[in-house]
């Protein structure tokens, strides 16, 4: 093994050992294989010039577990597991009948089949609430025209994943305080849901009402508990729940795109007819042979053999060493966040944060000095303020001394702050009401500003096709930046409009996150 790391290493040049970590990034993963697979199996260490040779370049992510990031560090042994079922064909109906039940076996749960996701998790969960078995209602699916198809919500539990329930045609039937579930419910009612959080928050009613009040009516509950780990007793199913949603990518340190879902028997045996391999509504959210086996290396090392404790104090002495470097520059502190970790994603975080007076440098500024840089490095989005946060979970062993030496070194070399320049008096009253004008990348909208001018300080009103919400943002002088969000049932739609003014008219680009760009123009109403 000594010399199929010394042959790894020697085929790097120096930056890309420092790129990746040196050994100890992909150690265990080389040291947990034996024979053939462990002389074949791609390492991280070999790993960067699968990206970079098509000019994208890896980052080391401190940005925890998040999806479009790439998600947590996988485990070696799911890695080896996926290498190896690589390699042979099986019957995924025969595989999912037995993995299932291992799962089920090593959680302590009744049922389990592996999804496409925690999101796909909650879709087959629906489709198993709304279809059954009934291969007419399965191939009706998404059209509900005859069926129960009403899910019932709390307000204050909605989320953007709630499109994981309404794509499958099921209407969501939001409720607020406790007299409005209990007259919720009614013929069409077919499922309850909410995120995890309602375990903990203080909302106007609990999981053991919510659940009460369901099954009082022969109603299932499903909840989505994406972030959180099914280690037993199970956190969520113990309090009579019936399905549960879980992701795989995030701290269980499974596939990226693979997820659990867990809870009764029969509802389990109906979400997997609805999912792929078969021909149902989820045949889109398929899961592979690799996957499957991948995400059953993650529980049973998550049951097995994973230390909490350890990872813990692992994470803390990161955190720890970062802390204490940055802290060398003048101005620039860090602090760990411990607070109830172990509900909101099983982890804890560093505060980087300094003072505007000493480093003149806002948080966007850091984010895109790291991803510039050697090694490249990816924080949270961060914004114009003067701090930002570090999670460890994707993180590989000796990322963080190469994190808090890119840190030390941008802190060192910034710039003195700059005098706040006051902006220009506006070249033109923008006040009143505008139809506007977006072009999507492929489409258009038309759209309406109501917009109140008090010196530089712009705000009002910003009306879509279906929603509205308020405005917020400034004028210097023929330059218009601001900011609108409106809200749309679980969620909110941003956008971020820059802009020159030129007579009636305004016009520019506009942000629409992660939905892309586009551009706006807009016109003085009458």
């Amino acid at each position: 093994m000594t010399h199929l790391n010394q042959t790894i290493k020697s085929t790097l040049s120096r930056r890309d050992w420092i790129r990746i970590g040196g050994t100890a990034a992909f150690a265990p993963l080389v040291t947990s294989m034996t024979g053939a697979a462990a002389a074949t199996l791609p390492t991280r260490g070999q790993g960067p010039d699968v990206y970079s040779r098509i000019g994208v370049r890896p980052f080391i992510s401190c940005t925890a577990t998040t999806t479009i990031n790439g998600g947590s560090s996988q485990r070696p042994e799911v890695l080896d597991a996926i290498f190896r079922a690589g390699h042979y064909h099986v019957n995924l109906d025969e595989l999912m009948a037995k993995v299932g039940p291992r799962i089920a076996e090593l959680l302590h749960v009744e049922a389990a089949m592996v999804s496409s996701g925690a999101a796909g998790a909650v879709t087959c969960g629906t489709l198993a609430c709304v279809a059954g078995g009934d291969p007419e209602k399965i191939q009706q699916l998404p059209n509900t025209t005859g069926l129960r198809d009403e899910v019932i919500v709390p307000r204050w539990s909605r989320s953007i994943y709630d499109h994981a329930v309404r794509s499958t045609g099921a209407k969501m039937i939001e409720v607020e305080t406790l007299a409005d579930l209990e007259k919720a419910f009614g013929p069409k009612t077919v499922m309850a849901t909410a995120q995890s959080s309602i375990l903990w928050e203080n909302g106007p009613f609990s999981l053991k009402q919510f659940v009460a009040a369901a099954h009082k009516r022969n109603i299932p509950v499903l909840i989505d508990d994406a972030g959180a780990l099914p280690v037993p007793p199970h956190p969520v199913l113990s309090h009579g729940v019936d399905l549960c949603a879980h992701s795989g990518g995030k701290v269980m340190r499974g596939p990226q795109s693979a997820g659990l879902l867990l809870g009764r028997k029969d509802l389990i045996a109906a979400a997997f007819i609805n999912s792929a391999p078969h021909h149902a509504f989820a045949r889109a959210m398929k899961v592979t042979k690799e996957e499957i086996m991948g995400m059953l290396a993650a529980v049973e090392y998550l049951v097995t053999k994973r230390d909490p404790a350890g990872e813990e104090r692992e994470w803390m002495s990161w955190y720890g060493h970062i802390k204490d470097r940055v802290s060398e520059v003048p101005g620039v502190s860090g602090k760990i966040e411990d607070f109830a970790w172990k509900r909101f994603g099983y982890h804890p975080r560093l505060v980087v944060q300094w003072d505007p007076a000493k480093i003149g440098l806002t948080a966007g500024d850091v984010e895109q000095l790291l991803l510039d840089g050697e090694p490249r490095i990816r924080i949270p989005p961060s914004g114009a303020g003067h701090s930002f946060v570090i999670r460890g979970a994707a993180m590989y062993e000796g990322e963080h001394k190469l994190v808090a030496d890119r840190l030390v070194e941008i802190f060192r070399g910034a710039p003195a702050p700059k005098a706040k320049r006051k902006p220009a008096p506006a070249v033109s009253d923008v006040s009143g009401h505008w139809e506007v004008e977006l072009e999507f990348v492929v489409g258009s909208a038309q759209h309406e500003f109501q917009l109140d001018v008090e010196g530089n300080r712009l705000s009002g009103i910003h009306v879509g096709r279906t929603t509205h919400g308020s405005v917020e943002g400034t004028i210097d002088g023929a330059e218009v930046r601001f900011r609108s969000s409106a809200p749309y049932e679980g969620t909110s739609i941003g956008y971020r409009f820059d802009g020159t003014i030129k007579g009636g008219e305004m016009a520019g680009q506009v942000d629409l996150g992660e939905y892309g760009t586009g551009q706006w123009k807009a016109r003085r109403r009458g």
